[in-house]
């Protein structure tokens, strides 16, 4: 790959605690742009606007989402700011880049009673697995973690007398988030199951032990649980919970400072993707209680 792009990559893993999944698709993307670059002659920081548009437009010319499109305009404009920081470059060509219209996508979420679907279904798995499984799907919808914050857990993470867990998210962020009686008993349970686990220093362990599971193995032991529960496996998916957990916190009354702190959010922009949820709440009430609704 190309040193410029090894070098932004490296700072963005360093100064910016940069997830693996973020690092491999910025890195994906500024490859794509570098096999572009050089097919003209052209380094992947030499490259004028001229350049940087054609790129773009060859991405939308390959069929390619506006979502991820916006994306890769992402990194494309944070490579060239650092290009310009590090004294690479003394302009931005990426400045005047018009980002592609995205329509507001909705969070997907589950019914409440599709949740309790999911949970009733985890008994039909083998003791082992069902019990993990259980365990995993109690706390991502009690507390709303990331699915690879529930499986960086440590194993005494969720003890009986506990009443919070502490959390270390995005960008090494720290917060506590409350556990409620079904998850610590859930984990519990997981624990006292796992006699042949005993040595391991994880909550959810993979097939190693010695290893957390990976969130590829949890995704495919959830659409298992979805199959069992009757319910569309392309439905289900770890995120999908934790938009389950913030979706039905908001319908029952919570309020969207609240459910940053619980999500793990550096912005309340982000959580505002519930508001939907709000909107139908309040038109409920609206039509429950205005006397011209009657």
């Amino acid at each position: 790959m190309d040193r410029h792009i090894d070098a932004f990559l490296e700072m963005l893993a360093a100064e910016r605690g940069a997830a693996r999944n973020t690092l491999l698709a910025y890195g994906a993307d500024l490859a794509d742009f570098a096999g572009f670059a050089a097919a003209r002659g052209v380094g992947a920081a030499e490259g004028d606007e001229a350049l940087l548009r054609d790129w773009l437009v060859a991405q939308s010319t390959a069929g390619l989402s506006a979502r991820t499109a916006a994306r890769r305009l992402s990194a494309l404009r944070q490579f060239h700011r650092f290009l310009l920081r590090e004294g690479v470059r003394e302009d931005d060509p990426s400045q005047l880049l018009d980002a592609p219209k995205l329509a507001p996508a909705l969070p997907k979420y589950l019914t409440e009673a599709e949740v309790d679907a999911l949970l009733a279904a985890t008994r039909g798995l083998k003791p082992a697995q069902g019990l993990l499984a259980a365990a995993a799907l109690e706390i991502l919808y009690a507390t709303g973690l990331r699915v690879s914050e529930v499986l960086a857990l440590p194993r005494g993470a969720l003890s009986a007398d506990r009443q919070v867990v502490l959390v270390r998210g995005k960008g090494g962020r720290e917060r506590v988030v409350p556990l409620s009686d079904a998850a610590r008993q859930a984990a519990a349970a997981l624990v006292a199951g796992q006699d042949d686990n005993k040595g391991s220093r994880w909550l959810v362990p993979g097939r190693d032990p010695r290893q957390a599971m990976t969130r590829q193995g949890f995704a495919l032991l959830l659409k298992q649980v979805a199959k069992r529960a009757g319910i569309d496996a392309a439905r289900v998916s770890p995120h999908v919970l934790r938009h389950s957990f913030a979706s039905h916190m908001l319908a029952r009354g919570a309020d969207l400072r609240s459910l940053q702190m619980l999500l793990g959010h550096a912005d309340i922009a982000t959580t505002q993707i519930y508001t939907h949820v709000l909107a139908e709440r309040l038109q409920r009430l609206v039509e429950q209680h205005h006397p011209l609704a009657q």
